[in-house]
């Protein structure tokens, strides 16, 4: 029997450059293996290997996908364990807390032919150039789109009845938490849902909400307060002592997306494109932000004005999302120049050491 497997994003490439939630997820954990080593060192490899021994050893697991290729992971967290191992280099530069205590730096560099990457030295160098300007154009043209769709927003901000909005929070607010506080602190858990890849859109909704009874489907349009809401909403649980999975925008990190309340079996999240869902089963239920708090007929007198804005919106995600690509390309060059030259016996032997140190951990617990 497999152990439960939950997948989410913990870097960004966002409107704001990339955006890093790794600490809030490593927080709490007694091992952490930090991998160092260039592009094609096998250090997704490593980690989804062990990820799938110990879930077949029915331990939990949280895989934390890499967000310029969401096929590869940066890190896999065994929560029961108290331990994780994740990839430490750029952008996600992971610096320790209690060296040696806590985390371990696992170098592996020290499997590569040092003197097979010198001669392609400009090769590298050219290519590593190329990749990091790639990321930079896309994150300016993100930024771009993000002026862009606060001008969408500013139609339905203009429109929205505020009244209604908090009217309608208070409500949620109250159904879910009732009288109910905990004696105790919340843990708090940010993470993206989702994330702008070279292949587009790509999010892990159905999986994060997989065991959960209640399912809150937030209809809107951009500027109608779901994020105002959820914020809200996360505020008073973490008031109230629940432990919280806050899930932010992987477009703007300063919005959210979701939120999920283990203990109460409930999640609540914006489903609207990129990251559209529908009701599926029992305990499904929309919340329609625009019927509510949003007046009637707005859609049809700034539809030229919307249209308009939509259209410029999305040619400059397209175009953002063509530079990822660009970037995922060049990187593929440049992790077939490390392979080339590395020595998987020496990973597998790394691989190993780290897998009997876990079972050590295990055996204990």
């Amino acid at each position: 029997m497999a152990g439960k497997v939950i997948r989410y994003f913990a870097g960004g490439n966002t409107a704001r450059g990339f955006y890093s939630l790794f600490d809030s997820n490593l927080e709490g954990l007694d091992r952490v293996y930090i991998l160092k080593g260039g592009p094609g060192t096998g250090k997704s490899t490593l980690m989804k290997e062990i990820g799938a021994y110990w879930s077949e050893k029915n331990f939990s697991v949280e895989y934390l996908h890499c967000s310029s290729d969401p096929d590869s992971i940066d890190g896999v967290i065994f929560p029961e364990l108290k331990l994780g191992i994740v990839d430490g280099t750029a952008p996600h530069i992971i610096e320790p807390n209690l060296p040696g205590a806590v985390e371990e730096y696992v170098n592996l560099g020290e499997a590569w032919d040092a003197k097979a990457l010198t001669k392609q030295k400009e090769t590298i160098q050219q290519l590593s150039i190329q990749v990091s300007q790639a990321f930079q154009d896309a994150y300016q043209t993100f930024a771009k789109a993000l002026r862009v769709h606060d001008d969408w927003e500013k139609i339905y901000i203009e429109s929205m009845d505020f009244d209604k909005a908090n009217e309608l929070t208070n409500q949620l607010i109250g159904t879910f938490y009732g009288s109910m506080t905990l004696n105790k602190q919340s843990d708090i858990r940010h993470r993206f849902l989702g994330a702008a890849t070279p292949k587009g859109a790509v999010d892990f909704v159905p999986n994060l909400t997989a065991g959960i009874n209640k399912r809150y489907f937030i209809k809107g349009r951009p500027g109608s307060g779901k994020s105002t809401m959820l914020k809200r909403i996360a505020a008073e649980g973490e008031a109230r002592g629940f432990d919280l999975e806050i899930y932010h925008c992987g477009f703007d990190p300063n919005s959210l997306d979701m939120v999920i309340i283990r203990e109460l079996g409930i999640a609540i999240f914006d489903s609207t494109a990129p990251h559209e869902y529908f009701p599926s089963r029992d305990g499904d239920e929309i919340i329609d932000m625009y019927e509510t708090v949003i007046a009637p007929g707005t859609d049809e007198i700034f539809a030229d004005q919307i249209k308009e804005v939509e259209s410029k919106y999305k040619a400059n995600m397209q175009k953002a999302i063509g530079f990822l690509a660009d970037a995922k390309a060049l990187r593929d060059e440049l992790e077939a120049i490390y392979i080339s030259t590395m020595d998987f016996e020496a990973i597998n032997r790394q691989r190993e050491k780290i897998q009997g140190e876990i079972q050590e951990i295990a055996a204990v617990k």
